[in-house]
């Protein structure tokens, strides 16, 4: 008896400490699959320090850049900040070449690493749609190479490659079972979902459900795309409910790649966002708006979610953007993507309160948690009491029996 006892006192150990470690309540706090986008094209942007600083009041632990700026590389050192940093477009027929590859990386990544925290390498942005086709010739091959690079500089254990898609590359998306890629482009994909099949990298899609909405206001339910609550879609053919849109179009690319013979592959959100100002033709595109969409995912990522096909695998998040840019070109959607105006000041509130200081640096802190989590955490904390106590008792037990 005593002996079982002691075993008891044992597993009860093991127990409390894997949840401490290991629970969202104990040491690991923080939303560990959210990041965001931080776009350079604007003349009136923070210094790379302030937005450090920015992100780091944020508790924001990934950012992706659209270049590898090496005023941010330097600059993000010894910080907590997970960045993904991107080789340009029309850098690929370069790079395609090994030994620009290798040069590429020695150059822009190796001085930098392991001090700035590197994980992921994009290269290029939406290739598969772009409007220079000869680019997707390039693309397989220069992932490739910068990815035998990484491999001849011992990197590959620590850094991804892959690709960020628009959404356009699928033919079909709806219902999500139906999703398929365009024939034309399905030659290349296959090779590049042997490569991410291969080297265990994710597929990344920028899912913007503002489009589907603004195409077609009159038959997509807005709350659908904002994430309210509305009574959401099923699919006929998995029986699957859908109650955002932003969860159907990922389930559409899992399917898609299943179509090509690909099952096992992660698909991360690379950009999604939702524009606080339009055109007078851009509907949907409002303040009001822009800060739901963005508050509802805030919250659907507080609880790691994932998608109804894939509800146990967290989808990993990067939202579009951290600033407005006022120097996109295009319709003003694209310049009012941002959480933050150039000066720091919040665009709309999406839950991130703004901390006013003296200082000319303006920092801010992020609160994200429901009352509904702050329940929880105290059950939890409860739970771990009681059962601390019970540990004490069952050692006070024991002693006496000896």
């Amino acid at each position: 008896m005593v002996t079982f006892l002691r075993r008891s006192v044992m597993m009860i150990h093991v127990f409390l400490l894997f949840s401490l470690c290991f629970s969202d309540y104990g040491f690991l706090q923080g939303v560990t699959s959210l990041g965001i986008n931080y776009g350079q094209v604007g003349n009136n942007l923070p210094a790379p320090d302030r937005v450090l600083d920015l992100l780091s009041s944020l508790k924001l632990t990934k950012a992706k850049i659209y270049d590898t700026n090496p005023q941010i590389l330097t600059t993000f050192a010894n910080s907590n900040i997970e960045l993904t940093v991107t080789v340009e477009n029309q850098m690929l027929p370069v790079i395609m070449d090994p030994q620009q590859a290798l040069q590429w990386v020695s150059t822009h990544i190796k001085p930098y690493f392991p001090a700035t925290k590197i994980t992921e390498i994009a290269v290029g942005n939406e290739v598969f749609t772009d409007d220079d086709t000869t680019l997707l010739g390039y693309l397989v091959p220069a992932i490739v190479s910068i990815h035998g690079a990484l491999v001849q500089l011992g990197l590959d254990k620590y850094i991804q490659v892959s690709t960020p898609n628009s959404l356009a590359v699928l033919e079909e998306s709806y219902p999500p079972s139906a999703g398929s890629f365009k024939s034309e482009v399905s030659g290349v994909m296959s090779q590049f979902l042997q490569f991410l099949s291969s080297t265990g990298s994710p597929f990344w899609i920028n899912a913007y459900p503002y489009f589907a909405y603004k195409d077609n206001p009159n038959k997509i339910s807005l709350d659908y795309v904002l994430f309210n609550r509305n009574p959401g879609m099923v699919d006929p053919y998995t029986k699957l409910h859908y109650d955002n849109m932003l969860y159907a179009q990922v389930d559409a690319v899992v399917y898609a790649m299943f179509r090509l013979g690909y099952s096992g592959i992660e698909v991360r959100v690379s950009e999604t966002g939702w524009p606080s100002k339009g055109d007078p033709n851009e509907i949907g595109a409002t303040v009001e708006n822009a800060a739901v969409y963005n508050r509802n995912l805030l919250r659907r990522q507080m609880s790691n979610e994932g998608t109804p096909l894939r509800p146990n695998m967290r989808l990993e998040v990067y939202l579009f953007a951290l600033f407005n840019e006022d120097m996109k070109p295009g319709l003003t959607s694209e310049r009012n993507y941002g959480l933050f105006q150039p000066d720091g000041t919040m665009a709309y509130n999406v839950g991130l309160s703004a901390l006013a200081t003296t200082s000319s640096t303006s920092s801010a802190s992020i609160s994200l948690t429901s009352s509904a989590t702050k329940a929880a955490k105290m059950e939890y904390q409860s739970l771990m009491y009681w059962m601390f106590v019970c540990l004490m008792t069952f050692q006070v037990f024991l002693r006496r029996q000896h």
